[in-house]
């Protein structure tokens, strides 16, 4: 009997041990767990920390719009004010000279009128206001059909034929700059070729009955220098184109 309880008094010791032995292991791996998780949390705050939190990306807002260049506008150079004039030859209605601010002056190289001694100009130089407005280029000397017509300088025959039913001559003069005058004649029935070469005062033609340009028979004199009509009385010196000096006789003194 008392072997019995002996034993059984150790067991039911035993038993009461067991319990607390497991409490023991128990709470050592609940501290381990909980050590585990702090832990844990602590490196995942770490990593939130450091990459910060996932956002949304949303629409491109695109590039900054530009300030501007700042308070009231950059002084520029201004405005390009082109080039100058040109100081060409003109254009070819110049004025009343016939030679534009530029041209080379025209010299009197003229010797004789083209008709007669001292011709009556029917129409005078009247140069258009635009190159293609109206105008006349040139002047019409009244003229007998058949009667012969002069170059007025020396030059070299640069056209002779006929234009649009009328017959033309055309001469080049000599020593006139380059390009060079160019006087025109018609309506003229040519008696001289192209390249030849002629006097002043020499006869390259006579004047032709037909045509209108002057309401009856004349002679249209033209000149040019390039495409630029010029006035042809300008080839005439004074004592040609005003006639010759006449002596008036002074009262009381008797004539020679």
């Amino acid at each position: 009997m008392v072997e019995m309880r002996a034993m059984r008094w150790a067991v039911g010791t035993r038993r009461g041990l067991l319990p607390g032995w497991a409490a023991a292991v128990a709470s050592l791996a609940l501290v381990a767990l909980v050590a585990s998780a702090v832990l844990m949390g602590s490196a995942a705050w770490a990593i939130w920390a450091d990459d910060g939190p996932a956002t949304t990306a949303g629409p491109d807002p695109g590039p900054a719009p530009d300030p501007g260049p700042g308070p009231g506008p950059a002084p520029g150079p201004g405005p390009d004010p082109g080039p100058g004039p040109d100081p060409g030859s003109g254009s070819g209605s110049g004025s009343g000279s016939g030679s534009g601010e530029g041209d080379p002056p025209v010299p009197a190289v003229g010797r004789v009128w083209p008709v007669g001694v001292r011709p009556g100009v029917l129409r005078g130089w009247d140069p258009p206001a635009t190159v293609y407005g109206p105008g006349h280029r040139g002047v019409d000397l009244g003229a007998s059909p058949g009667a012969p017509v002069r170059s007025v300088a020396a030059g070299r025959v640069f056209f002779a034929g006929p234009v649009a039913g009328r017959g033309v001559v055309s001469v080049e003069l000599t020593g006139t700059g380059n390009p060079p005058l160019r006087t025109t004649y018609e309506p003229v029935r040519a008696s001289v070729k192209q390249g030849d070469e002629v006097a002043a005062g020499e006869v390259i033609g006579t004047v032709e009955a037909t045509g209108t340009h002057c309401g009856g028979p004349c002679v249209h004199w033209g000149l040019l220098r390039g495409k630029t009509y010029l006035n042809p009385l300008l080839l005439l010196p004074p004592w040609l184109l005003n006639g010759p000096t006449r002596l008036l006789p002074v009262l009381g003194v008797p004539l020679p």
